[in-house]
């Protein structure tokens, strides 16, 4: 038996709390780089694994809300400008992730925050996963209250917990949720729709006319504006398409049509199905409205009971509507449960420098989902979403500029992501300041601070800030911030011949395991490689590479 052999052999037997970090980073690469080794899935099954969490229902509701308020004019620009912003600021950073097979936590600290600046990003992250599990949850629980009469507390905790098993597992797991469900997801929300604008197309004119209850129905700014910050709270969905699209396999000339096709649709491309969905929420809540009466029109559960009601036997709409909403909520929870413990899981193991192990971080995020729920958080939507909105536009509009401009256009920051401790200054003012003032100036919009007549453009201050102040920020800085040092101290090169990360293994000296050569840099103390997990836990710095700029 060899040497590294032996070491593994030990290691294994042992079983430290070091090596169990190791052993569950490894089933989906938590927290690290994807190999190449294990991303066998083709470029459109990865997509459609992707594409497969956008079944949710809270479009549905978001939509309605809008054009409740502000009528359906107002509700359509107001969805059509949020989505022009999500798919540009969403393809630089789809990219990234399928061609460095990174998720957007690793992309934004090589991307203007810093290997510690990133920590603030992550934890907004997490956030916007639990807040959208609370609202897909009271979605289903609604669900379970109609169909099987149970009580709204008892349906919050059922769809909460019966995500747990299959998060546990991984993108594996995920993958053959996401692809065998779709179909009938497609089937049971398009059918409808179809069926109710064939059969009476007096419905479209009757949702087009819809005045709102705020207005007269013509469109106004501030109505757009206010309606465009709702849906902007979206924008960090490619978190979540990221942590699929970081599986893509390598980007050659012979599957680069198949590849671009893959990230465009499950990268940016998201949110056309997801604006497509806000305005069936419009129409589906105009069309409640003269069905149930307007308290039950925002709910996705009365909107497709009263639509199926139109088209099929009495016995079989609420059983079908409710078939739908758990297909929906199961096939977007698994995705937030599961993107939000990376998250929570990279933040705590930075800072602390230890791995708690991801299901610990499962259970957190599904906790604080729980008491948002409980909460009733349905009944106030609007208000989280509109303010949640400034923090996730701020932070997604900083790293998707600081790759368009400070990369390839003024080059002050490294075309390549970095992410590996010892490489990156601690903190990057360059993102950390420019999202700081967006976020900032943004809320204190949003609260009125700055007067009522700038309250709707809340929205617009944290693009447009976050757009201004990061290239500013690289220019005056001169990108001094961004690289703790340029060389890796690992000979072997990073990249192979067609730009892909390279598929060269080396052994980590610390946990003795088996890595690609992105996932690692030169020990400090020893001639041999340290893996980035260990780096990350790593309390005393010993393996950490000196500054070299």
């Amino acid at each position: 038996m060899s040497t590294t052999q032996s070491q593994r052999t030990t290691a294994h037997t042992t079983r430290t709390p070091a090596d169990q970090a190791v052993k569950e980073t490894l089933e989906d690469y938590t927290l690290r780089f994807a190999p190449r080794s294990y991303r066998r899935w083709t470029p459109m099954v990865v997509a459609t694994t992707a594409l497969g969490g956008i079944a949710y229902m809270a479009d549905f509701s978001i939509g309605a809300g809008i054009g409740l308020a502000h009528g359906t004019s107002n509700a359509l620009v107001a969805i059509t400008v949020a989505a022009i912003v999500i798919f540009l600021t969403g393809l630089p950073l789809a990219y990234y992730g399928a061609r460095y097979n990174i998720d957007l936590d690793l992309i934004t600290r090589g991307s203007g925050f810093g290997y510690y600046g990133s920590v603030l990003t992550s934890v907004i992250f997490a956030s916007f996963t639990f807040i959208f599990f609370a609202l897909e949850g009271s979605i289903m629980a609604q669900g379970l209250e109609l169909g099987l009469g149970l009580p709204l507390w008892l349906g919050y905790a059922v769809s909460t917990l019966m995500v747990i098993p299959l998060v546990v597992y991984g993108m594996k797991a995920l993958s053959k949720l996401q692809v065998w469900t779709t179909p009938i997801w497609l089937l049971l929300m398009v059918g409808p729709l179809v069926y109710l604008v064939a059969e009476d197309p007096g419905t479209v004119d009757r949702f087009l006319a819809y005045p709102g209850t705020d207005g007269d129905g013509a469109v106004n700014t501030a109505s757009v504006m206010l309606g465009a910050g709702v849906c902007l709270s979206l924008i960090a969905q490619i978190g979540e398409q990221i942590d699929y699209l970081r599986f893509m396999p390598p980007k050659t000339e012979a599957n680069k049509r198949s590849w671009w096709t893959a990230v465009i649709m499950a990268g940016p491309g998201w949110v056309v199905l997801g604006a497509l969905k806000q305005a069936i929420g419009v129409f589906l809540a105009v069309y409640v409205i003269a069905e149930v009466g307007p308290a039950a029109a925002p709910e996705p559960i009365q909107q497709f009971r009263s639509a199926f009601d139109a088209m099929m036997p009495a016995w079989l709409v609420i059983p079908l509507a409710v078939v739908l909403v758990v297909i929906s909520q199961i096939k977007i929870n698994v995705t937030n449960a599961y993107s939000g413990s990376l998250a929570w899981t990279n933040s705590f193991t930075r800072v602390t420098k230890h791995y708690p192990g991801r299901m610990v971080f499962v259970l957190v995020n599904l906790a604080f989902a729980l008491a948002l729920m409980e909460a009733d958080m349905f009944s106030f939507l609007g208000s989280i979403l509109g303010f949640y909105s400034n923090c996730a536009i701020a932070w997604v509009v900083t790293v998707a500029t600081d790759i368009g401009i400070n990369k390839y256009v003024l080059k002050l920051s490294p075309l390549q992501p970095e992410f590996r401790r010892g490489m990156l200054h601690a903190v990057n003012p360059v993102g950390v300041v420019a999202f700081a003032a967006a976020s900032g100036l943004s809320i204190a919009m949003y609260f009125h601070l700055l007067g009522d007549a700038l309250q709707p453009y809340s929205p617009v201050a944290a693009a447009v800030i976050a757009f201004v102040v990061t290239p500013l920020m690289a220019v005056v800085t001169k990108g001094r911030y961004y690289l703790r040092r340029t060389d890796d101290g690992i000979s072997e090169p990073l990249l192979d011949a067609d730009g892909n990360p390279s598929a060269a293994v080396l052994d980590c000296h610390a946990c003795h395991q088996s890595y690609e050569r992105p996932d690692l840099t030169a020990c400090a103390t020893h001639e041999a490689v340290v893996c980035s997990l260990c780096l990350s836990t790593d309390k005393v710095g010993g393996h950490v590479l000196p500054a070299t700029v």
